[in-house]
């Protein structure tokens, strides 16, 4: 006879496959070249596709320094350094010594790297509402709401040196 506990464990563990595969998927529609080169046609913006999620990112999290943001996007330190100097030398972001670490030199958004990120944000809403137009308002709701608690632990929880997330 199976304990209550193990079908209950069996049922947890088909869910946390069935939740990992789901990421992977979403990751992998995230990831693709072309849905970058898509967010960017529908923002009217006219960018390296590789410098996309840096100029994101550090509009999100800056200021922050090269090898925050290089873990952050999972890049070499040495690529990313390149590719900000980049979007500093098209007026996209300022770097500039950290308050805390004279060592390290933090990236912060621009006036005209906002303004950027500003069409991002209205094509990823327009390009978000077209793939939720058929959800109901609670449904989506729900999605944001677990979706941030899921976020949130996992970046509570997450070991400082786990390698892969495979």
């Amino acid at each position: 006879m199976t304990s209550t506990k193990n079908v209950q464990n069996t049922h947890i563990s088909d869910q946390i496959r069935q939740l990992h595969g789901s990421l992977i998927d979403i990751v992998s529609v995230m990831n693709r070249p072309q849905r970058d080169e898509a967010m960017l046609r529908e923002a009217g913006i006219s960018l390296d596709r590789a410098l996309f999620p840096l100029l994101v990112g550090i509009e999100r999290l800056g200021p922050i320094g090269v090898v925050e943001i290089a873990d952050r996007v999972g890049r070499d330190y040495t690529t990313v350094s390149r590719q900000v100097a980049k979007l500093e030398s098209l007026g996209l972001v300022d770097r500039q010594g950290s308050a805390t670490d004279r060592r390290v030199r933090e990236a912060t958004v621009t006036p005209k790297g906002k303004a950027m990120t500003d069409r991002v944000d209205a094509a990823r809403e327009r390009m978000g509402r077209a793939i939720l137009a058929s959800w109901d308002q609670q449904d989506i709701e729900d999605l944001v709401r677990l979706m941030r608690r899921f976020a949130d632990d996992i970046v509570r929880g997450a070991p400082q040196d786990s390698g892969s997330a495979d």
